[in-house]
């Protein structure tokens, strides 16, 4: 029993300038709670917000009211109740379609409640309708049994309870029935007719009843909420030296929250370069792992040129020594054929001598 929320929202609330009729007024600092509330014992829905322990909105919706888009992230509705508009300003068009569709929700859930009660209040009322113009009519009306369509149910001491004496007593007129035929079938047609509405106005009075001791535990019910809220007030008044202090600390913590928030967004910041350098050292370490492979496959071919080049200096050795002892052999060797030239040589002059002398 009692109020539950059944949508919940963040918005910066506003409230319509009353002097001017023009400018809003902020009723919150910051981003509070909006939520949509519904009243199973009264049929009702509501929106209310709390900035703390004040209520900031608190405005029953009715079938007649609009929730007006005015931009991307504002909306309005007019409380006639509350004479006043309200104005919400949210994070995002999302949210602000959310609630819209949410009000519109319940409005139309609240038109359904009060035609459900006008259709009450018509039925409670057929049986004074149905009666003849002469007949004793109830006092029972369509509020005493049901309510008015827009408010909460009447209380247990509005309700009219109709006496014995405001029904029909049709023995009185037995008397008459003796008079000619003709009246005697008269007033036997008034009488079933008089028992009819009898019979309806009984109906009426157990319903009347019935809805009596329905609002007797409403108004438990009721009362019960009040002293809760009551010894609530009780303990909002004892804290309330501490408003000062919890307002102080608030005002800390916001300031404390957009630190941290402009930090988060400066660690985000450098998380983002983070990642690009990091993708960078990849692509680096990729162009370094290739550059590796390119220098071991290098320097196994210098390893191959290296030893390609002691052979072949080797060789060189080689082909030198085997130059210089073909030097010597060939020196040798003209050593020896100057030696036997010179000997031919004295040779043939011996010969040429030989033959001179001859």
């Amino acid at each position: 029993m009692g109020e539950q929320p059944i949508f919940s929202t963040r918005a910066h609330v506003f409230q319509i300038d009353p002097s001017t009729k023009k400018n809003w007024v902020p009723t919150s600092k910051h981003a509070v709670t909006v939520s949509f509330f519904y009243d199973s014992t009264r049929n009702v829905y509501r929106i209310i917000s709390l900035d703390g322990t004040k209520a900031i909105i608190n405005s029953t919706i009715t079938p007649n009211m609009t929730f007006t888009k005015t931009s991307q992230k504002f909306g309005q509705w007019a409380d006639s109740r509350a004479n006043t508009v309200y104005g919400l300003g949210f994070s995002s068009e999302r949210h602000l379609t959310k609630f819209a569709d949410k009000f519109a929700e319940y409005k139309e859930a609240a038109r359904l409640a009060k035609e459900k009660s006008l259709e009450k209040m018509e039925l409670a009322n057929s049986p004074s309708q149905e009666s003849a113009p002469g007949e004793i009519q109830s006092p029972l009306t369509p509020e005493s049994v049901n309510g008015t369509g827009d408010d909460a149910a009447m209380s247990p001491q509005e309700v009219i309870t109709p006496n014995s004496e405001s029904l029909p007593e049709p023995v009185q007129n037995t008397q008459s029935f003796t008079h000619s035929p003709t009246i005697t079938k008269h007033w036997e047609a008034e009488l079933a007719a008089l028992k009819g509405n009898n019979a309806k106005l009984t109906a009426a009075l157990l319903e009347s009843t019935a809805n009596v001791k329905q609002w007797k535990q409403q108004l438990a019910a009721y009362q019960e909420e009040a002293e809760r809220l009551h010894k609530r007030v009780t303990e909002l008044e004892c804290v309330s030296g501490q408003t000062n202090v919890i307002k102080s600390q608030k005002t800390e913590l916001n300031q404390t929250i957009e630190e941290l928030e402009t930090a988060l967004k400066a660690k985000e910041e450098e998380i983002e370069r983070l990642k690009e350098e990091v993708d960078r050292t990849k692509e680096l370490q990729e162009q370094k792992d290739a550059l590796a492979q390119k220098l071991q496959e290098t320097d196994l071919r210098n390893k191959e040129l290296e030893g390609q080049l002691s052979a072949l200096e080797q060789r060189l050795d080689n082909s030198q020594v085997e130059q210089e002892t073909f030097r010597k052999d060939l020196k040798t060797l003209l050593e020896i054929l100057d030696g036997k030239i010179f000997e031919l040589t004295e040779l043939r002059d011996n010969l040429a001598k030989l033959i001179e002398s001859s």
